[in-house]
């Protein structure tokens, strides 16, 4: 096994991986060695990588100038006497000739070079240590073993007895032994580490850079059982079939083995008893640990039976919990592997009658026992996939339907079950290639299709290079020809609506709308909520969003302990345009914390993931947001949701505009538009439009803004069916004032006003108010905008409420209310930095410096006056000048000309003129602190 790292010419570059602290210690050692002499013992589990590192010393050592003398314990030769010390000191032997003759006589013996009576071994041992001591006096000298409980008896001893006397040479002895198995090599006194498994990270690297193709799923999988060995992380990939790598074939309920890892574990496992290894059958199947379980399946075995496999360390049994478990999930993998068919199905079959209150496992063991075709068992296949589903796995159902398929006997029924599990691994799980292949096996089972096989095939075809439209006709075309009756509560019927519902909104057009209406109409004997919900507020929300937000409440009481993720994503799609994301944040973060131990499908966990960054924008959280987006693109890479992307692109561009970053976000929507105008996807054009009119707003682009605004929706009216329409409103407003098309402005917000936008959200309801007072004459403006920022709850949402005081500030700026455009323009400069909103914070200081404020003050207590400074610059305001003001506080002028002089900076003013708005602007809250009191 070789964890050296490959650079790109292939050559190895010598480092291992995730061994940086062993090879410091052990090249430590060698150091130490060469100079003083001394002993190492390496102890580790099968794999770990034990031989790998005495490589990379030995390598070390050959650069150093040290002579490396090697040997390896082996199993057929354990009782060969002396044949370790046999590999180890041949490359010594003209300098037998060195030693005294008794030593010379006693080694040649020993070692098979002459004939003789066997030697005393205290003899040997001296010759030995005399051999290596005159060796080393030319060159330092290393001396590794390898699989050191392999090694026969005597040279055991020999090298035992040498090990303790290297002190003051320049000899080393570097060995390395199974952790917890016995020897013949007396290790007392001798120091010794445990090579411990790889840490998560550096796994990741070692089967990444050998097996750079695994599907996401299969990679975690393999991940988890190897935890952290090396040899297994190197070697299970290579026991897959190419279809099981790539997930195009469903992986085993337990991992076969190579020949490698059969011999360094099954062959221990095939030494034990039968009723040992039969027991050992059953915890291996079952996966629970649970002795109970184990010993109500074993029937005529008991758990003394267990014993020899406690022995050799196989297995740990804990009485008191009543548990047992593995040491390592290989030596499970070996259980299985040496088990014969016959023995496979016995233990599946006692385990089924076991488990009769656990219909899920039961139906799997059942599966697994049953040879030919058996209807039963394959419904209860099913039923289980439905109930995994719910919870989540989505790999677990795909597999569950999968195996029932195989045992299904009509080939439509057949058919049906192969879409579905093509389907969820389609729509949720994120191994496409494995949906692909599902549906390719269902198309031949049954060549008339299904919805699920039409459903599996659009997520097929978004993520290749399929278009929006293709999809949708695909999808209304399986709908309305299939035989569903529009039962509401047929569950294909249902998923295929839900995608139907996405299709609609990619597609933008309000006449893809109208088959998803149409199908929505003939359910019976209701819609259901989700569904219905979704349908009002993220279809044409400006129309239909007030009804949708009157329904949200009763559907998301129960998020709290909703646990199947579908329904959280489902539910936070109907919440998006109505602005409650936030009353999703506890569930979807649960679906986001299971999604990174791979324990949630990867749709649903993208799915999540948008919703947090959406509400992450909006509410302020713009670092979290950032890092979220990221993750999703990530994970879109990873499962092959090329379709997905934009999303978080949206995101991140989104962010960038705010920040300041006018050509990030430019690349970020020119990569989004590339990707949206040849497949149709007219919604990710939308989110790409309303990115760039904001880093136009940003960079005073004002003309370009409202281009791009009114590729959204013409001003005057919000397009149907285009639900982001809505948070672009402001945006469209603002642009035409900036453009002096004050006509088009007010027919925007009167259009805004007219949708009773506060009735879907209250962000909305501010964003439209702020339009309405964007739009109105000086005389209304004022009131209006007092009126928006009196909604209940905008502080919800600091960057819409800062935009909304900054316009606010410039028009007060405008109509000379000087003080109270400070106020506004102050708490938005203070709200834009926090949020690192630069070309707004740019915008909201230079508005201030506008109002006669040289250096605008963002900080709440950077501005407060002495009770003597306050009372003289009160004076000062009121046109008093430096001498009148010293006569009436008896003071000199020149003491009153100081002071001003140093409240001036912390008014940020320049003049005595600015005075009294600076001095109205500071409000009550600028009152003295107590300190400050004479």
């Amino acid at each position: 096994m070789d964890l050296r790292i490959a650079d790109d010419s292939g050559t190895l570059t010598g480092s291992l991986v995730g061994r940086a602290d062993e090879l410091l210690s052990t090249r430590r050692f060698l150091r130490q060695a060469a100079v003083n002499g001394g002993a190492l013992l390496i102890s580790g589990e099968p794999g770990v990588g034990k031989t790998a590192l005495l490589d990379a010393v030995a390598d070390a050592a050959a650069e150093t100038g040290t002579r490396v003398l090697r040997a390896a314990g082996v199993e057929f030769e354990a009782d060969v006497s002396y044949s370790g010390l046999n590999q180890l000191l041949f490359p010594l032997y003209d300098a037998f000739g060195e030693l005294a003759p008794a030593h010379r006589e006693a080694l040649r013996v020993a070692l098979g070079f002459g004939s003789g009576q066997p030697p005393d071994r205290l003899l040997v041992s001296n010759a030995v240590l005399l051999l290596l001591r005159a060796t080393a006096v030319a060159q330092p000298l290393l001396l590794i073993v390898d699989d050191l409980p392999w090694l026969d008896r005597p040279s055991s001893a020999v090298l035992g007895f040498v090990a303790r006397r290297l002190v003051g040479t320049s000899v080393g002895f570097l060995a390395a032994c199974r952790a917890q198995t016995a020897s013949f090599f007396e290790h007392g006194g001798i120091p010794e580490f445990e090579l411990q498994p790889l840490p998560a990270a550096a796994a990741e690297e070692l089967i990444d850079r050998r097996f750079p193709d695994l599907a996401p799923a299969v990679r975690r999988r393999l991940l988890s059982e190897a935890r952290g060995n090396p040899l297994a992380l190197l070697e299970l990939p290579s026991a897959l079939t190419g279809p099981q790598r790539l997930a195009a074939a469903s992986l085993p309920a337990v991992l076969p083995l190579t020949r490698r890892l059969q011999a360094l574990f099954a062959s221990r496992v095939s030494r034990l008893p039968e009723p040992c290894r039969r027991l050992l059958l059953l915890g291996a199947l079952d996966g629970t640990g649970d002795l109970g379980v184990l010993l109500t399946a074993a029937g005529e075995y008991d758990l003394d039976d267990l014993a020899p496999a406690e022995r050799d360390q196989l297995v740990h049994v804990h009485g008191n919990s009543r548990r047992f478990a593995f040491r390592h999930p290989l030596i499970e993998s070996a259980v299985v592997e040496v088990a014969t068919s016959s023995e496979l199905r016995w233990a599946h079959t006692a385990l089924a009658r076991t488990l009769v209150t656990q219909p899920e496992r039961r139906a799997w063991h059942l599966g697994e026992a049953t040879v030919g075709p058996d209807e039963e068992v394959a419904g209860l296949l099913e039923q289980a996939a439905h109930r995994i589903l719910r919870r989540g796995d989505a790999v677990g159902a795909v597999a569950s339907l999968t195996r029932a398929a195989e045992l299904t006997p009509d080939a439509v029924d057949r058919g049906r079950r192969l879409a579905q599990a093509a389907y969820i691994g389609a729509d949720a799980g994120g191994e496409l290639t494995n949906a692909s292949q599902l549906l390719d096996d269902s198309r031949r089972a049954s060549p008339g299709g299904s919805l699920y096989a039409s459903a599996a095939a659009v997520y097929l075809l978004l993520n290749s290079d399929g278009d929006v439209r293709t999809a949708h006709r695909l999808l209304v075309g399986a709908i309305e020809s299939g035989d569903h009756g529009y039962d509401a509560d047929d569950p294909a019927l249902l998923d295929a609506l839900h995608t139907l519902l996405l299709l609609c909104f990619f597609s933008g057009e309000p006449a893809a709308w109208e088959p998803f209406f149409a199908a929505l109409g003939r359910l019976t004997p209701e819609v259901p909520a989700p569904l219905a919900v979704a349908a009002a507020s993220f279809g044409d929300p400006a129309r239909t969003g007030q009804a949708a937000a009157s329904w949200f409440d009763a559907m998301v009481a129960g998020m709290s302990d909703e646990v199947d993720p579908t329904q959280i994503v489902r539910i936070g799609i109907a919440a998006i345009y109505l602005d409650r994301l936030s009353d999703c944040r506890d569930a979807d973060w649960r679906v986001v914390r299971l999604g990174r131990e791979g324990a949630a499908p990867a749709r649903r966990h993208l799915g999540v993931l948008l919703h947090l960054c959406f509400d992450d924008y909006h509410s302020g959280r713009w670092d979290e947001a950032a890092k979220l987006a990221e993750e999703g693109l990530r994970l879109c890479d990873e499962h092959g949701f090329r379709f997905f992307a934009w999303y978080f692109q949206y995101v991140q561009a989104l962010l960038a505009a705010a920040r300041g970053d006018a050509e990030a976000s430019d690349t970020l929507t020119d990569a989004m538009l590339r990707f949206a105008v040849p497949r149709g996807a007219r919604a990710a054009e939308v989110y790409a439009y309303h990115v760039q009119g904001l880093n136009d707003l940003a960079r005073g682009d004002h003309e370009s803004a409202y281009q791009h605004a009114t590729a959204i929706s013409p001003a005057g009216r919000l397009a149907p069916y285009v639900p982001h329409a809505l948070w672009g409103c402001l945006d469209l407003v603002e642009a035409a004032v900036r453009t002096n098309r004050l006509t088009e402005a007010a027919a925007h917000a009167a259009a805004v006003d007219e949708a009773n936008l506060a009735g879907v959200s209250p962000r909305l309801a501010l964003l439209s108010a702020a339009a309405s007072a964007f739009a109105a004459p000086d005389d209304e403006a004022e009131e209006l905008f007092e009126a928006a920022l009196a909604l209940p709850g905008v502080e919800r949402w600091p960057f819409d409420l800062a935009r909304v005081r900054l316009v606010y500030g410039e028009r007060l700026r405008r109509l000379r209310a000087t003080a109270r455009a400070r106020t506004q323009l102050r708490t938005a400069l203070a709200t834009f930095e926090l949020l690192g909103a630069r070309p707004w914070a740019e915008r909201a200081a230079n508005e201030l410096r506008a109002t006669g404020l040289t250096k605008p003050r963002t900080g709440a207590r950077s501005t407060v006056l002495t009770p003597q400074e306050r009372e003289i610059a009160e004076l000062a305001g009121s046109g008093l000048t430096n001498k009148q003001i010293g006569e009436k506080l008896f003071l000199s002028h020149r003491t009153v000309g100081t002071h001003l002089y140093q409240i001036f900076p912390k008014l940020g003013i320049t003049s005595r003129a600015a005075l009294r708005d600076a001095l109205a602007a500071l409000g009550d809250d600028e009152a003295p602190e107590p300190d400050e009191l004479p």
